[in-house]
């Protein structure tokens, strides 16, 4: 043999050797929860799998947006985490699939109904209620009172200094305007975030940044869903979450393949294993507290009680249908988005 085909030769047996971890294929993920819980995902599922993921983390409006765009040439194959709202109007405008899982007779009731209101466009992988959250030693230092309910975050004494995402872009700031138009009626919900905003330092993208702000100091308060707040006092900082006193709304974060997935089988292998509670299960090693859809799930003490929260009706049929999602989005630009600060 000449010693000039030997790189040849290696080369060919490496390619050999490394062929069986590309054989799966790969899978395009788009990710809506916390950045931990979507690497957490994408590694164990190639662990599992041999299939290659390629995931991006977006906030829930944004990922809507991004399928909206790309749905004459679709580029991603599922979208899992964030809110419920998106993945129904996602659901309704065809700009997601149909498909059944093995695992639905294992789902909570309230995983399920979501799968039903989007003729099993979607369903349920975890549920949370929305709150807020506030830095401890903030709130100590700048002799504030602790803010116990939603008529309380309007009060002057907290002008700029709180911070809540906007709905255009996060899930859970539309979740906040939907919660606030079913608990008061949707002319005072305005007058509410009228006087809200007032009191607004930051309208983020992502619905999580505003308690990671009010974690490092940026902010005293931060609007978001309280297993948020509780995985930033998890992870050291002095944070404080809140159920509002008068009650709330929460959240079905959802999991949908796109219509037209480009690797559509292994889409579906990816959903079959985000709802398996072996999968479930490992929510909490990446402080992720949500309460889990598998019924079999074991979710982190840690993880806030819904049984023990006021919740609302919340009517995710309504609020997650185009039309209304549409209206009220453009009436908050409107009405709220495009007032001084």
């Amino acid at each position: 043999m000449h010693y000039s085909t030997l790189p040849g030769l290696l080369a060919v047996t490496l390619g050999l050797l490394a062929a069986p971890a590309f054989a799966q294929g790969k899978l395009t993920l788009y990710c809506s929860s916390d950045e931990a819980w979507c690497q957490q995902a994408k590694t164990e599922f190639e662990k599992k799998t041999g299939i290659g993921v390629d995931m991006t983390r977006k906030s829930s409006g944004e990922t809507y947006a991004q399928i909206k765009a790309e749905s004459a040439n679709p580029k991603g194959d599922i979208w899992w985490g964030g809110t419920g709202d998106p993945h129904l109007q996602a659901a309704e405008e065809g700009l997601t699939q149909a498909y059944v899982s093995e695992t639905r007779t294992q789902l909570h009731d309230w995983a399920n109904r979501q799968a039903v209101a989007s003729k099993v466009r979607t369903v349920g992988i975890y549920s949370g209620a929305l709150g807020y959250g506030y830095n401890e030693e903030l709130l100590k230092k700048q002799n504030l009172p602790v803010p116990a309910c939603w008529k309380d975050l309007i009060k002057p004494v907290y002008k700029g200094k709180v911070q809540v995402a906007n709905p255009n872009s996060s899930g859970t700031s539309y979740t906040m305007l939907a919660t606030l138009v079913q608990m008061m009626g949707e002319k005072e919900a305005f007058e509410y975030m009228k006087a809200l905003h007032k009191n607004i330092n930051q309208y983020t993208k992502s619905g999580s940044a505003p308690i990671k702000a009010a974690g490092s100091g940026e902010t005293v308060i931060g609007i978001v869903f309280v297993h948020d707040a509780v995985a930033v006092a998890e992870a050291g900082f002095p944070i404080k979450s809140v159920v509002p006193c008068e009650g709330t709304g929460y959240e079905i974060g959802s999991m949908s393949i796109v219509k037209g997935a480009r690797n559509l089988d292994n889409a579906k292998k990816f959903y079959e294993f985000a709802l398996t509670a072996e999968f479930q299960n490992k929510a909490k090693d990446v402080k992720s507290f949500q309460v889990m859809s598998n019924k079999s799930a074991i979710s982190s003490p840690k993880a806030p009680d819904l049984a023990k929260i006021k919740l609302i009706d919340y009517d995710f049929v309504k609020y997650g249908s185009a039309a209304e999602r549409r209206r009220l989005l453009k009436k908050w630009d409107d009405e709220i988005g495009a007032l001084p600060r």
